[in-house]
């Protein structure tokens, strides 16, 4: 484990032409704090986790030094953004500090968030506040929980610095960590500026960085673009599956490896309800939980398109034409094994599709439903009979289970085993909204981070029963059923 100073600094993306980027330093805070930090995240770099109480930490992520061998650069990209292209965007309050390899070699991004202005901040202050970094130091953590590719995060440097939004909010930056921040919209940017060149570049870059095996073959940039959709093919169906609803599916936040990328004004569905939209400003559910897989499909073809030089068009079309199926088979594989199946039968699909329709006429909570599900015996409801009563039709849900448990004999499902199993795959815990919300609350009015931590070092485990912790799993009280959360942050 090495000190700050030992890191092994490098930026290959500043040896890009300078279209890519901008040179800058964080503007830093006066009076910086840290909030929190993840050591797990300090191992992913090889950093001593020790170094938290190093008065220099605080330092180095908030602005005030550079770390040796880091060269602060903000990424510029494009992207679609509710459907309409945007040509102004770019790291507008994000730099890159540089990439830190490990002892393995691998090759990991450290990314201020809030860190200031940047050329591509256009009218904006470049800052962050409090409440979305604890938002998002905590989902990425719940993502990482529950087996989904994310982006990672370090720590959290809250300030005095007060930031204009809605309100005027407590400012604080957040270090990211992950394999990139290259974005569909990063390929967009030069596509739409007849740059061909820079697209190819890129592509050569990233190819070269993240998918070396095909960097010697002839149909590398098919083979690239297949990945990609292979990727996000199976991200999506991980969102879908543990009902994760990311609120602003823009092609500049999608990376370009299949991470779940800028966490906003996310949501986990816990009424469950397809039509579910966590962003109070998106007026028309562009970005419904249920329209992700096709939204993740229509940005998908504006990469392709953004690729269009590199390959033949009906070579692109094909291989768009794959999502689906990957999409679906990655879906239902692991609503199988939610549902405690091993094998493949050909009822599966109405089966699974019968389920979703009773918990949304219901509006059965998603997560507490699966969990429970587990206790469901060849024998009877077991566990899951108090469940069965949220639902309007008790007759219709009688059927369903006299069908779910024909199913379980065919395999001669064993009762204990399937529980082990389905307690692997449906969380206990999530971050629901009033979670976060609740830590938030106490970080600002008090400058208490007890619950941030706490919540933070639940779900890291998130399919472990904890029974100190029981709460932590209750559906949403009352208070926060209207909790409405935007993209400004």
């Amino acid at each position: 484990m090495r000190k700050l100073h030992e890191l092994e600094f490098d930026n290959t993306y500043s040896r890009l032409p300078e279209e890519f980027y901008q040179p800058v330093n964080p503007t830093p805070f006066e009076t910086p704090h840290l909030v929190s930090f993840n050591p797990d995240a300090a191992s992913l770099i090889g950093l001593d986790p020790s170094v938290v109480y190093d008065p220099e930490f605080v330092d180095y992520f908030s602005g005030k030094r550079l770390i040796p061998g880091s060269r602060p650069i903000a990424m510029y990209y494009t992207g679609h953004q509710f459907g309409v292209y945007n040509p102004d965007i770019g790291d507008g309050r994000a730099i890159l500090l540089g990439e830190v390899r490990n002892s393995k070699g691998e090759k990991w991004d450290l990314h201020l968030k809030g860190a200031g202005r940047t050329k591509y901040a256009r009218v904006f202050d470049g800052r962050a506040v409090l409440r979305s970094t604890v938002r998002e130091y905590l989902c990425s953590q719940a993502m990482h929980g529950l087996g989904i590719p994310t982006t990672r995060a370090l720590c959290i440097i809250g300030s005095s610095e007060r930031v204009e939004r809605e309100t005027p909010e407590t400012g604080a930056m957040m270090l990211r960590v992950a394999e990139t921040h290259v974005r569909f919209g990063s390929f967009e940017a030069f596509y739409y500026e007849d740059k061909h060149e820079h697209v190819k570049l890129l592509a050569d870059y990233v190819i070269e960085n993240h998918f070396p095996r095909f960097v010697e073959e002839d149909d590398k940039y098919a083979l690239f673009l297949g990945e990609v959709v292979g990727r996000t093919a199976g991200l999506i169906a991980l969102w879908q599956a543990c009902g994760f609803t990311h609120g602003v599916m823009n092609t500049d936040n999608m990376s370009i490896t299949g991470l779940t990328i800028d966490y906003g004004p996310f949501g986990f569905v816990e009424e469950y309800d397809p039509g579910y939209i966590p962003n109070h400003s998106d007026h028309f559910g562009r970005y419904s939980f249920s329209n992700q897989p096709a939204i993740a499909l229509w940005n998908l073809r504006k990469l392709a398109k953004s690729l269009s030089a590199l390959m033949p068009r009906e070579i692109s079309q094909e291989i768009l034409e794959s999502f689906k199926k990957r999409y679906g088979e990655s879906y239902f594989e692991i609503m199988r094994r939610k549902l405690g199946f091993e094998e493949i039968m050909p009822e599966d699909g109405e089966l699974i599709q019968e389920l979703l329709n009773l918990l949304e006429e219901g509006r059965a909570d998603y997560t507490n439903f699966f969990r429970s599900l587990s206790g469901f015996s060849a024998e009877g409801f077991g566990g899951v009979k108090d469940t069965a009563g949220i639902f309007k039709n008790e007759a219709r849900f009688e059927k369903w289970s006299a069908s779910y448990k024909k199913r379980l004999r065919a395999e001669n499902s064993s009762d204990a085993e399937r529980k082990k199993m389905m307690d692997s795959v449906n969380p206990k815990y999530i971050l629901r909204n009033y979670l976060a919300e609740q830590a938030i609350r106490k970080a600002e009015q008090e400058r208490d981070y007890t619950e941030i931590a706490l919540l933070h070092n639940l779900l890291k485990n998130p399919f472990s029963e904890q029974p100190e912790l029981e709460r932590y799993s209750e559906p949403a009280p009352e208070w926060a059923r209207s909790l409405v959360i935007s993209c400004s942050s």
